[in-house]
């Protein structure tokens, strides 16, 4: 006879009573995410899927996100490269799992740097998802910062 797996009182407990929270309606989660975004820096790391191993430490600057209509956000961001701070906006469909933001980007053209899909949640101060270019793809994770730290 086999062991029987034993689930802990205390797991059952805390998920009972999780299920009593007040329901969260869509204007709040979504004023939520926009203080979440707004003044933000991702600061992760990412893979290629033709490559082993991680990027090197990556950042993208939110400065600021706003709802424009229906699951279209307007991100407010910044690219840094050498001497180059260069304020990009970008329209963003913004999903939602239950009370999870996904970002989704389905071959979204940005101009300078390329064509992108991506599929990235954000969960507490962190996130993580999928991106693919041209010729390239992987995934992408890390945590949400204030002031660039």
């Amino acid at each position: 006879m086999g062991s029987r797996w034993k689930f802990p009182a205390s797991i059952l407990l805390l998920a009972v009573a999780g299920c009593s929270k007040k329901d969260v309606g869509p204007a709040d989660l979504e004023k939520k995410f926009q203080e979440t975004m707004t003044g933000v820096t991702l600061v992760g790391s990412s893979t290629r899927l033709s490559k082993p191993g991680l990027s090197g430490e990556e950042r993208y600057i939110i400065d600021k996100v706003s709802k424009v209509s229906g699951d279209v956000w307007l991100f407010q961001t910044r690219l840094r490269f050498g001497s180059h701070d260069l304020p990009v906006p970008i329209p963003i469909s913004v999903k939602w799992a239950g009370d999870t933001p996904v970002i989704t980007l389905t071959d979204l053209s940005i101009p300078g740097l390329g064509t992108y899909t991506a599929r990235v949640l954000i969960y507490g101060n962190q996130y993580a998802g999928t991106w693919s270019g041209k010729n390239e793809g992987g995934q992408l994770f890390g945590k949400l910062t204030r002031d660039g730290q």
